[in-house]
């Protein structure tokens, strides 16, 4: 990760000021880095250690930054690590803006590396990542929104990522195509295992913790699944106080929404939902070979769920 690390800031590297100011700020506010580590881990995994191991790592994460800058403006957050989001900082046309700047470098980036199937890959990747926003956006206060709908936008607009992370792991460690899939598997299973619990923390969570607002994604009147399973269980005054959250963006009753989700059982359902995202990806690793880098892949799973940020 140091050596990917390296690679982002000299990629980084604009002779507009402002880029280099804003997309700096946000990569420095650090994360996760999953999606970069899924590469490193797959094509670790698969034996390969040449240099655009690195290279495709730091992509990863150049696209995903972007899509954060472009969410932040769509959900007009204010916090999001921790620290004021480049929106809050820099005003929304610079982020989107900058957003675009590491879109396009990430796509310089893969032509460097000068391998169709990695273009296909991440080309493929990038426009469901953009379907997923623009469904999203549709479903927002929308309280009949069907579960299979809500996982639609996860696997389109999260896991599609984590996949196509993976999947570039086994592309570059010369992976077989069954294999490669089974890769794409894992990819797929720990994102949404990842924003199930995400989803599950802006109700369960603390915002010193979170690094974020707990309550965004109500004030957003985002339908996700610890209050479509509220709906579901809860009685017709419980039903009636969801629904017209969701539909207002309400967090003035939080605590009362709270209250019902906790009561329903939801929390625990959406975390069940994630075991078994979870338990789906630990299965999908079984073609590999052991290594400390397969131990590693089968250790996300377990971090990605029993986590509090």
């Amino acid at each position: 990760m140091e050596r990917v690390d390296a690679v982002i800031r000299e990629r980084l590297a604009s002779r507009v000021a402002l880029i280099d100011q804003i997309s700096r700020y946000i990569v420095s506010a650090g994360g996760k880095r999953i999606r970069p580590r899924l590469v490193l881990l797959f094509s670790q995994a698969l034996g390969f250690e040449g240099p655009e191991r690195y290279e495709l790592a730091a992509i990863v994460e150049f696209i995903h930054t972007a899509t954060l800058l472009h969410d932040d403006v769509v959900d007009e957050s204010a916090l999001r690590r921790g620290r004021a989001t480049a929106n809050a900082m820099f005003g929304n046309a610079a982020s989107v803006l900058v957003g675009d700047f590491l879109y396009s470098r990430a796509f310089q980036m893969m032509v460097g590396v000068n391998r169709m199937r990695v273009l296909d890959v991440l080309a493929d990747a990038t426009n469901v990542i953009a379907e997923g926003e623009v469904l999203q956006l549709m479903n927002m206060h929308d309280p009949d929104l069907a579960v299979a709908d809500y996982l639609q936008v996860i696997r389109f607009k999260t896991a599609k990522l984590f996949e196509a992370s993976a999947r570039l792991g086994a592309v570059i460690g010369g992976a077989d195509a069954a294999l490669e899939e089974s890769c794409a598997d894992y990819g797929r299973s720990l994102g949404t295992a990842f924003q199930l619990v995400d989803d599950l923390l802006d109700y369960e969570g603390h915002t010193d913790e979170l690094g974020k607002n707990v309550g965004d994604d109500l004030r957003e009147g985002k339908p996700t699944l610890p209050l479509l399973v509220a709906m579901e269980r809860g009685s017709a005054e419980e039903r009636a106080l969801i629904r017209e959250a969701i539909e207002r963006g309400e967090v003035q009753r939080l605590p009362q929404v709270l209250a019902a989700v906790r009561r329903t059982g939801a929390l625990q359902a959406t975390r069940e939902a994630a075991l078994r995202e979870a338990e789906a990806a630990r299965a999908a690793l079984a073609p590999l070979p052991p290594s400390a880098a397969r131990e590693a892949l089968l250790e996300l799973c377990v971090r990605s769920v029993h986590r509090s940020s």
